[in-house]
């Protein structure tokens, strides 16, 4: 069973930071990622990374999120700073089995209940 709860979403001014957490219950072979969903726009991915640590991001954060986990703790986190307000949306947690490293977008099937970020 899967469970995935996001924290430390919030408001920050633009070029703030701001730092979200995953309390995961996952298992060794899921990849683990960030995703948003803006009012009126589709779910896209943010950040993500695999088993062996590989991370991947998308063109729009790229240089300026930092995905990273705890596996001792079970924690993801997603390191955001020069925030602008294209960056507000709902911030999801997620997870996918993966057996190889690596991650990518499709793999993702399971989401944590989001947690809201405004940059304005």
């Amino acid at each position: 069973h899967v469970q995935l709860v996001e924290s430390g979403g919030g408001s920050v001014q633009p070029g703030g930071s701001l730092r979200l957490s995953c309390a995961a219950s996952v298992g060794s072979f899921y990849c683990m990622g960030w995703f948003r969903q803006a009012p009126g726009k589709e779910r896209e991915g943010v950040a993500c990374i695999g088993r062996d640590g590989i991370t991947m991001y998308s063109d729009s954060v790229k240089g300026r999120f930092t995905i990273s986990k705890d596996n001792a703790k079970k924690i993801l986190y997603l390191q955001m700073s020069g925030l602008k307000p294209e960056d507000s949306a709902v911030y999801y947690c997620a997870a996918g089995l993966r057996s190889y490293g690596g991650c990518g977008w499709p793999d993702f099937a399971y989401w944590g209940q989001g947690t809201q970020v405004t940059v304005s």
